[in-house]
């Protein structure tokens, strides 16, 4: 066998080096199971995995982004792009990485791997009459036959498909129960149960995106969030999901689930929300998975079913798991099942619970429910050099919130004697933009009135971001005393609702600082000598954000 082996990588190897020179990316290449992304000789090129590539013991290294030292085909069968029969992929080599992580999908365990100097990514191939002009196709059709003609017509109209409930854009994971304690039997009820809630959901792309990780003794990432975006594509792969056996270790598996499942795939500033199903009651801790998670912006929603008798009740490690694993102890949280016989009228209240996007205050976060205004001092005594440290402050608590169009924003003011709006709360929906907008700001130079820009800031960057309680920030850093009034102004903003840190530098008056500042004084008040010192401030002043928040919602 291993020199079969040896002998099908070789002739994998020779076959796409003899279509290298002068190949064109739209032509198939046969490759075998072990042919690696390496091992390509274009930046694009179009390839034909042979059947039963499973059976071989395949390398993967990584989820939707591969190592380049993973076999291709391996690699398809992990996303999903092709099946064990095997077919066509069209495979894009991309530059190296950090961090590729490993997950378990379609059968195929990748494995993480640190880095790697270069990667690819696979996608299905597109059939070749969908892609000839409709001269060529219209020759071609007749000798089809009429099955076929209507298979082929068909075909598009999936591809293209879009959808999703609009109203419930959230990102899902489904942690299922799949140890000893609840069986076969009710384990396939369950995988019946989530069929049936992905299907009211509504999963589409622009909708709802869901995957499943099963708990056991160890937990398995089953598929991630961007493996499938349709309800027909989720419930076939949840019907092929096989059961593990084992204890419920559900801490374990939330903790998993937040570490790795989370880091693939999410789409910036939608709600993060992981659907805890127990039969019973956990055979772990889930208080430290939980605090982990809420800490990550990522809501805890349990589902107990089947709840312990009373005299089961001494067996369960700890009686308030459900208290310490949610958020709020409010009953929201949670939707308790009887049995998993006779679950289908629990189907809809479930979906409608988690797409209450604005109850899941969990998931709303301070990192991706948030506004935050900077004001910015530009007077003279500032200078150029230090006006860029307090730009790279500014930016690295910038940089900690979940900024999109559906998430925290941005806005800042820079003033002297006169205010000057250098981007407003939606110019910059996209992070990366709004980052590099903060850093491109151009010192202006001039007086110090503090308190006439604290009044501008108030009318006119938080004009049309009216929130609840909580979300609306304005972080004041300047490194003088103002030649006007701030206490007038910074009373009038914290009556809309706007909370106040002042941050000072230098010859910055402790007095006008804890002015301005909002209660209490001293956690939302800070101050420095030198510039330089700003960047201790960073992290907390992002833990008072999220406290403020927190404690206001």
């Amino acid at each position: 066998m291993p020199i079969l082996f040896a002998v099908l990588h070789l002739l994998g190897i020779l076959s796409l080096t003899c279509r290298a020179s002068g190949s064109d990316s739209s032509v198939t290449t046969p490759i075998t199971c072990t042919t690696r992304g390496a091992d390509l000789t274009e930046e694009k090129q179009l390839v034909l995995c042979p059947p039963n590539c499973t059976l071989w013991r395949v390398s993967v290294f990584g989820s939707q982004v591969y190592a380049a030292v993973s076999s291709v085909c391996g690699a398809a069968v992990h996303q999903g792009v092709i099946r064990s029969s095997g077919g066509p992929v069209k495979v894009h080599k991309q530059q190296g990485r950090h961090n590729y992580l490993g997950s378990y999908s379609h059968g195929v365990q990748s494995q993480a791997l640190s880095r790697w100097t270069s990667s690819f990514t696979v996608a299905q191939s597109v059939h070749v009459p969908q892609e000839v002009s409709s001269q060529i196709a219209t020759t071609v059709l007749p000798a089809s036959g009429p099955g076929l003609v209507k298979k082929t017509l068909k075909k598009p109209v999936k591809k293209i498909s879009t959808g999703g409930n609009r109203d419930c854009q959230m990102e899902i994971a489904l942690l299922l129960d799949s140890s000893n304690n609840i069986g076969q039997r009710r384990f396939n009820l369950q995988k019946n149960f989530i069929s049936k809630l992905a299907v009211m959901l509504r999963i589409g792309p622009n909708g709802p995106h869901l995957g499943v990780v099963q708990a056991s003794d160890t937990p398995r990432t089953e598929f991630l969030l961007t493996n499938y975006t349709q309800p027909k594509d989720v419930v076939f792969a949840i019907k092929g999901i096989a059961y593990l056996g084992g204890n419920t270790n559900t801490g374990k598996a939330i903790m998993h689930t937040v570490e790795s499942f989370f880091q693939t795939g999410v789409r910036r500033g939608h709600p993060r929300v992981i659907v805890v199903f127990i039969d019973g009651w956990p055979s772990d801790d889930l208080e430290d998975a939980a605090v982990l998670a809420r800490e990550s912006g990522i809501n805890v929603f349990l589902v107990p079913v089947a709840k312990p008798a009373l005299e089961e009740l001494g067996m369960v490690r700890d009686k308030d798991y459900m208290k310490k694993a949610v958020c709020k102890d409010n009953g929201y949280f949670t939707y308790a099942i009887p049995s998993w016989f006779g679950t289908t009228k629990h189907v809809k209240p479930l979906a409608q619970k988690l797409c209450s996007v604005d109850q899941l205050l969990c998931s709303k976060t301070c990192y991706n429910s948030v506004n935050l205004g900077f004001l910015i001092d530009g007077s003279s005594s500032v200078g150029e050099g230090n006006f860029r440290l307090i730009l790279d402050f500014i930016t690295s608590v910038a940089r900690s919130f979940d900024i999109s169009d559906i998430g925290s924003r941005v806005g800042a003011v820079q003033f002297t004697y006169d205010q000057r709006m250098e981007f407003n709360m939606y110019d910059y929906p996209v992070k990366e933009d709004a980052l590099r907008a903060l850093q491109g700001i151009p010192y202006m130079s001039g007086g110090t009135a503090t308190g006439d820009a604290v009044a501008y800031a108030t009318q006119n960057l938080f004009l049309a971001r009216k929130a609840g309680p909580g979300r609306n920030f304005l972080i004041v850093v300047t490194d003088g005393q103002s030649y006007d009034d701030v206490r007038g102004p910074a009373l009038a903003a914290q009556k809309e609702g706007i909370t106040i840190y002042s941050v000072g530098v230098a010859w910055a008056p402790m007095d006008d600082l804890q002015t301005m500042a909002s209660e209490p004084k001293d956690s939302h008040t800070f101050f420095t000598r030198e510039f330089t010192g700003l960047q201790q401030f960073q992290q907390p002043l992002v833990r008072g954000i999220c406290r403020d928040f927190t404690e206001a919602n």
